[in-house]
């Protein structure tokens, strides 16, 4: 028999997948790759995006059903308490310095004022020299309904947040900062308060 013929019985025939080499798939399987000197190390998990979302969702939801309960137990907002417990513990609190506590525009708190005003939760006073500004006082009726708020009077988050080192807060303000430029989100909102949202 030639050596042409022995050749071409030992070649493997047109179009026959190869067998895949079992260390490269061994490899796979590991998640190690064989082309660098590092070929050995296991790759880091990364964290799934899932599993963020779904911490995402807890936060929201604690926070809306805190303004639910708010609100069933008050008849007012989350964001209207905040204000009536700041006057409380403040007596004579200018509308200005009420913005800056609650951490929203001024126009944002005056709207606030208004509506508590008119309901008989807190007097707008002008006393002092300068007539032009106000200072607030809880009423009575303001006082017993803070009594059937459910705590904490600034909301569940601003708690949670309060509470946290200045470290752990800062590294959490970087990391949230990266998450609204991926959203694109509109920074405005930074001073709308939360039961509004």
């Amino acid at each position: 028999m030639s050596r042409n013929a022995t050749r071409t019985r030992s070649a493997a025939p047109a179009g026959r997948a190869r067998k895949p080499d079992p260390a490269a798939l061994a490899l796979q399987a590991t998640g190690t790759d064989a082309s660098g000197p590092d070929s050995t190390l296991p790759r880091a998990p990364q964290p799934a995006a899932d599993q963020l979302l779904q911490q995402f969702r807890i936060i929201l939801n604690a926070v809306k059903t805190h303004f639910q309960q708010v609100e069933r137990r008050c008849g007012i907002g989350g964001v209207q308490v905040w204000a009536l417990a700041l006057i409380q513990d403040r007596p004579g609190l200018g509308v200005g310095q009420l913005a800056a506590e609650l951490n929203v525009r001024q126009p944002t708190a005056s709207s606030v004022v208004r509506s508590l005003t008119l309901q008989g939760l807190i007097e707008a006073r002008r006393e002092g020299a300068d007539r032009r500004s106000v200072q607030l006082y809880i009423t009575p009726q303001g006082s017993l309904l803070l009594q059937r708020a459910p705590g904490p009077s600034a909301g569940l988050l601003p708690e949670a947040l309060g509470a946290l080192d200045t470290g752990t807060r800062r590294q959490l303000e970087t990391l949230l900062g990266l998450v609204i430029d991926k959203l694109g989100a509109d920074r405005a909102a930074a001073t709308r308060p939360l039961s509004r949202l």
